[in-house]
């Protein structure tokens, strides 16, 4: 301010300009300002809305565990995790330091400042101006109103701005069905692409993982199958050996088996195989069910995506 008054009262011609003022009455900008903040009040119910089905879907998991294996519980909490990062990311995206939010205000104001400063050059020109300052940046304590050229400013850009309006109606109607603010732009595509090459990849990560899981569980089951046929034949062998008979195949154990009467009691050897079959039907049963509630998360995986994909 000292700088200012010694350069005043060597004939320096001041003035200066209030931007805000300025923004404030150009009516494209609060426009285009009104539709930004209808778009991030959008996004924002967006967001709060995929939250509140992952916290569902984690009360959910939390009521149905003591029904579920420990593997699927793990599969789904993983799933719920994932679905939660990928909301924290399309957050980061929309309203992050280099977010849509962020990017479309620096490009709604960038032409309004354009046009400014090239009103500000017009009146410099035409008055001599040796130094103008703006108000909203601070820094001013006081400067006498009659410094102020706000208004000519706003005049100027209203003037131009009518001259370059559309002349025709059909341009006018064009026009207002454009969007002010561009939604797509190549760093966010990339971010997005990105984001889906990584979905893919932990998708196949985890299909690959339940192939072996399964593949591994099918061959416990036939070494417990052979291990247990093993026990039945060597115990068949000895007891052909204590009867001083010659040790009947599994075959011929099994026709004799067929041929005994109704009313025969069973042998110790029949009962562990009909447990066995039991057994082996009620985990084939079980293994059903875990298929079944697989497909379930992944058609629910699926509509998931749909939907981030949709919006």
């Amino acid at each position: 301010m000292l700088t200012l008054s010694v350069s005043a009262q060597r004939g320096v011609s001041l003035a200066y300009i209030d931007s805000e003022y300025i923004l404030e009455n150009v009516p494209e900008y609060q426009e285009a300002t009104a539709q930004l903040n209808e778009k991030a009040d959008k996004w924002k119910n967006e967001i709060q809305a995929q939250l509140l089905t992952v916290e569902q879907k984690r009360k959910d998991l939390s009521n149905e565990k003591a029904l579920l294996t420990a593997e699927l519980i793990k599969e789904r909490e993983e799933d719920i995790t994932f679905e939660e990062n990928e909301i924290l990311d399309y957050q980061q995206k929309r309203f992050g330091p280099n977010g849509d939010l962020f990017i479309q205000k620096r490009q709604l104001m960038q032409p309004v400042q354009d046009q400014i400063f090239a009103a500000v050059q017009t009146i410099v020109a035409a008055r001599k101006y040796q130094l103008v300052l703006d108000k909203a940046n601070g820094g001013m304590l006081y400067v006498a109103n009659s410094l102020d050229i706000s208004d000519q400013v706003l005049r100027s850009i209203t003037r131009t701005s009518k001259r370059t309006q559309a002349q025709s109606k059909s341009e006018r109607k064009a026009a207002e069905k454009e969007d002010i603010v561009p939604e797509v732009n190549l760093e966010l595509e990339a971010r997005q692409k990105v984001l889906e090459e990584k979905k893919a990849e932990r998708e196949s990560a985890i299909e690959t993982a339940r192939q072996k899981k399964l593949a591994a569980r099918e061959a416990k089951v036939k070494a417990a199958a052979d291990r247990r046929q093993k026990i039945l034949d060597d115990r068949e062998k000895a007891k052909q050996e204590r009867s001083g008979a010659e040790p009947e195949s599994t075959e011929s154990a099994a026709k004799s088996t067929a041929t005994k009467t109704e009313g025969e009691t069973k042998t110790r050897a029949e009962l562990i195989e009909e447990n066995r079959l039991k057994k082996l039907k009620e985990r084939e049963e079980r293994k059903k069910a875990l298929e079944a509630k697989r497909q379930k998360i992944l058609e629910d995986r699926q509509k998931a995506k749909d939907s981030l994909n949709k919006n």
